[in-house]
């Protein structure tokens, strides 16, 4: 895809290769549910083979170049509401295409699919909540396969690196413009797109690039939304997004190994390159990782991602394996039981000298990565942020999970087991993932968790759902001063 947004009325191009004579694409909205809209007119089909991986070797590719497959370009209607749309490609003559069924809900994942965003002509007269897709991190893991041929390509596998050039910072390489299918948007987004149309949420949506581009983007809206994983953001983003927030903006991060990465975006935006830990050669990890946020130079950038989020997934975690597969289910054992962000879910937080409630326990509501803050338990035994980590003085800790058992290891990993290593000895607690809330002109919440979007949507706890209506009603509107 040319680019992954595009202003409704506005030229979508997708560049395809296939080996048929013609195809057709299908365009669905995702919403309440999966909603077909048109399907294009036939085109000819066109094979080019993918650029050859520079250290050689079928079936690998290059991920550090655009692809360059042929062109399509296809007019988006006027009309189309804000959101996030599939394309479906459908090879074969007209026969073919009628016997293609159409997809529904669990159609989404798959290859010979691309998803968009279809952004309004007149920002935030639609909704003024801004939805923003994490373009990036999708892009970092897609291995560029497809049915018949596994490439395994990415920032993770078979990565790219360079050196610095007179134009382009050293670090590994990766296009944005690769086949690959969809995966994370099917998991993570899809869910809870459905779940805020079928609530009456008026949402409109943007992409990484989008963020990254403009300094304006914010503006026309009160609430930003970072949902599911969402590692890979470039210092623009962040200093857009920080700039929101000391204005009055708000922001609600459904996410976690949120800005663990700094990305350098490239070729007008096609490309970006992040200087990581990753395989360089024989060398694993890489180090020094230079675009890790945390670190101070030379080590990294010296900018905690926690500044912003409150958390950060140096003081969490990552549960390997399948999704949502073994992972514990305890919960967020609830504090503060009568902040507002638990307004109507009838949690305790014994205070009352019970035992305290756990939000989602019984759901894989924790991980598969968490984010967390550095504490210490107070003489009541409630966790408190430090700030030793960078976290902001006013972060309020509203749940935790101590996440055990813990493998000491991030390249080594241990299934059954919370890899987390301890990267701030002198400064950080026990490895948690944490969910709280902060101000610095707008206000900040932190679910601590990639997989909150998943147990909300699906409406697998109650308390998920209604500590996120909360979050949502409230911050959706500007205001002065909120707690």
């Amino acid at each position: 895809m040319n680019r992954e947004s595009v202003t409704a009325g506005e030229v979508l191009t997708l560049h395809v290769s296939t080996d048929s004579d013609e195809f057709r694409v299908r365009f669905y909205r995702l919403g309440g549910e999966l909603s077909f809209l048109t399907e294009s007119e036939p085109f000819p089909g066109e094979f080019k083979a993918p650029p050859p991986h520079p250290d050689g070797g079928a079936p690998l590719a290059s991920p550090a170049v655009g692809w360059d497959f042929p062109a399509y370009s296809f007019r988006t209607p006027e009309d189309w509401t804000p959101g996030i749309y599939l394309a479906h490609l459908i090879e074969g003559d007209e026969s073919s295409a009628r016997a293609a069924p159409l997809l529904d809900d669990t159609g989404i994942e798959g290859f010979a699919r691309e998803f968009f965003v279809v952004r309004p002509r007149d920002p935030g007269r639609h909704g003024r909540i801004l939805y923003k897709k994490s373009t990036y991190t999708r892009h970092a893991y897609n291995q560029s396969n497809n049915e018949s041929v596994s490439r395994t390509c990415n920032l993770y596998e078979n990565p790219v690196y360079q050196e610095a050039t007179d134009g382009e910072p050293r670090g590994h390489r990766l296009s944005l413009h690769r086949p690959g299918g969809v995966i994370d948007l099917a998991y993570w987004d899809a869910p809870f797109i459905a779940w805020l149309e079928r609530c009456g949420y008026a949402v409109e949506y943007c992409t990484d690039l989008d963020l990254h581009e403009d300094p304006d983007l914010l503006a026309p809206y009160d609430l930003l939304l970072s949902v599911g994983h969402d590692e890979y953001w470039s210092g623009a983003m962040r200093d857009h997004v920080s700039a929101h927030v000391r204005s009055g903006g708000n922001v609600a991060f459904f996410s976690a190994n949120t800005c663990w990465w700094r990305v350098h975006p490239v070729d007008g935006g096609s490309a970006f390159v992040s200087d990581t830990d990753h395989r360089v050669g024989q060398e694993y990890p890489h180090l020094p990782a230079t675009d890790l946020w945390w670190p101070r130079p030379p080590e990294g950038v010296g900018s905690p991602e926690n500044s912003l989020t409150g958390v950060s997934f140096r003081n969490g975690g990552m549960w390997p394996g399948d999704w949502p597969g073994d992972r514990p289910r305890a919960g967020y054992t609830v504090q503060h039981a009568d902040h507002w962000v638990f307004e109507g879910t009838g949690l305790r937080d014994g205070s009352d000298g019970g035992e305290p409630d756990a939000l989602g326990a019984g759901t894989a509501l924790i991980g598969y990565e968490c984010d967390g803050a550095a504490f210490a338990y107070d003489g009541r035994g409630v966790a408190r942020a430090t700030g030793a980590d960078g976290t902001p003085d006013s972060f309020l800790i509203l749940g935790i999970y101590v996440l055990d058992p813990v493998n000491e290891s991030f390249h080594d990993l241990k299934w059954g087991h919370w890899n987390c290593p301890e990267r701030e000895p002198s400064q950080t607690g026990p490895r948690a993932a944490t969910m709280g809330i902060h101000t610095a002109g707008g206000t900040v919440f932190a679910a601590g968790t990639t997989d909150w979007s998943v147990v909300c949507g699906l409406e697998l706890d109650a308390g998920v759902v209604r500590v996120t209506r909360n979050v949502l009603d409230r911050l959706s509107h500007r205001a002065t001063a909120v707690r």
